[in-house]
């Protein structure tokens, strides 16, 4: 069955790229549609399986599902597209009923485990294996429940990044921070200046996910959080949040933030355009940001205005300072509700057309990281090579990748979680009600 895809598919797909979901609960896949009563396609061929994408991302998806249709008419797809809110009611519906569809689309973490947890999707270890030897294990890694394959990446990787604005840097004198008593004596030298320290899009709230997330892990290392997943009582009291709370809330009362910082919304890319119009000097996001720095700020970007590297160490930590945190991918699951040829016919899609060589390519030439082995000598000939370098370098050699908290937890705690960590950037709770707050989610 193994076929090679025709180049004007491949062609067809740039216009898609940039698919993957913004960390945590920013703008995910197909978010700010129109759509949303599901759009149906099943190109070629009788559908004998089915699969639903976010309207996001449909361009993408769509034309490989047609591509496969158009080579496989007696294993086809049936294809329905949803916008993104929609789709997450009614895949919950669906798999909760029985109904889901053949390929599942999802974010990996919490939410895969409790679908292998009900018994919703079946390990596919076997007949993957030619896909998850094209991916690096860290992103593979999220889509592995007990051991077993439960879901394929079938996207970028999206790491999360600290940009700076190198020209601010040089009008200071100051150095890039590499270590947390480093951002303590940046921030305040740049508030000397009269130049915000730190950008943060604050009313969107998932983005102070990144700072707890990389402090804990600096601190800790991953072993804390993984506490927390496995639902051990108290998990939450480990001192190493402890402490990563109270580094933020020192740094909110070095005013290492933009003034306002609890209104600046992400969707609206307000917290970029502070970086690049030098009323701050860094940022933390993710490497997803860096195509809007393209197109909202060309010359600064491309110019050597915006500057980019790891988040820094925190000196005595117990974490690895290659760790890092933000969206591993998207994966595609199998239901175990469809029959046995759907669920052979989706493994067979998975392993030929995920991360094929001219696929990598073209989320290459977009500036995009494919979680792919081996492309540093691709990556060294494309126009963006410098940043996506550095995000596939982190990706690539990261011990560990741990996807964004939010994504990770079931649904009520992330949404308690998002809470309180506001309530912690504006100073309203202490680290410990904090810790009490969120001891009290643990199932």
């Amino acid at each position: 069955m193994q076929t090679k895809r025709r180049l004007s598919v491949v062609a067809a797909l740039t216009a898609s790229i940039g698919l993957l979901a913004a960390c945590g609960s920013g703008v995910q896949p197909g978010e700010g549609s129109d759509a949303g009563d599901g759009e149906s396609s099943a190109a070629g061929g009788s559908a004998t399986a089915s699969a639903w994408i976010t309207t996001g991302s449909s361009a993408l998806w769509a034309d490989s599902f047609e591509w496969w249709n158009e080579q496989n008419p007696d294993e086809a797809f049936e294809v329905e597209a949803f916008a993104n809110d929609a789709y997450k009611e009614k895949i919950r519906t669906a798999v909760g009923a029985g109904n889901a569809p053949t390929l599942i689309f999802g974010w990996g973490g919490g939410g895969l485990k409790e679908y292998v947890d009900n018994g919703n999707v079946v390990d596919i270890t076997e007949g993957t294996q030619d896909v998850l030897d094209r991916v690096i294990p860290s992103v593979a890694a999220g889509g592995i429940v007990d051991g077993s394959v439960y879901g394929v990446p079938n996207a970028q990787s999206q790491p999360v990044i600290m940009y700076y604005n190198a020209e601010l840097f040089e009008q200071v004198g100051a150095e890039v921070p590499t270590t947390w008593d480093e951002v303590m004596e940046v921030t305040a030298t740049f508030n000397e200046a009269g130049i915000a320290p730190f950008s943060v899009a604050g009313q969107s709230k998932w983005p102070y996910l990144m700072w707890i997330q990389y402090l804990t892990d600096r601190i800790g290392g991953p072993e804390v959080f993984q506490a927390v997943l496995d639902n051990e009582p108290d998990a939450w009291s480990d001192p190493a949040i402890t402490e990563a709370l109270t580094k933020i809330q020192e740094l909110v009362e070095a005013d290492g933030f933009v003034d306002g910082y609890g209104s600046v919304v992400a969707d609206a890319n307000a917290d970029l355009a502070l970086l690049y119009t030098g009323r701050a000097a860094m940022m933390l996001q993710g490497s997803w940001v860096y195509s809007t720095f393209k197109a909202d700020a060309e010359e600064f970007t491309m110019d050597g205005g915006l500057g980019y590297t790891t988040f820094p160490e925190v000196e005595g930590g117990a974490g690895d300072p290659a760790n890092i945190v933000g969206n591993t991918s998207n994966y595609w699951s199998v239901s175990a509700d469809a029959d046995e040829a759907a669920q052979e016919t989706a493994v067979s899609y998975l392993n030929e057309i995920i991360f094929d060589e001219e696929y990598t390519d073209l989320l290459l030439s977009e500036g995009g990281v494919p979680p792919v082995t081996g492309l540093e000598d691709r990556i060294a000939e494309i126009e963006d090579s410098s940043f996506v370098e550095l995000a596939y370098g982190m990706v690539r050699d990261a011990p560990h990748f741990q996807l964004s908290w939010d994504q990770a937890l079931a649904p009520a705690a992330a949404q308690e979680l998002l809470t309180n960590l506001e309530n912690i950037f504006l100073l309203q709770i202490t680290p410990q009600e904090f810790v009490d707050n969120m001891n009290a989610t643990i199932e």
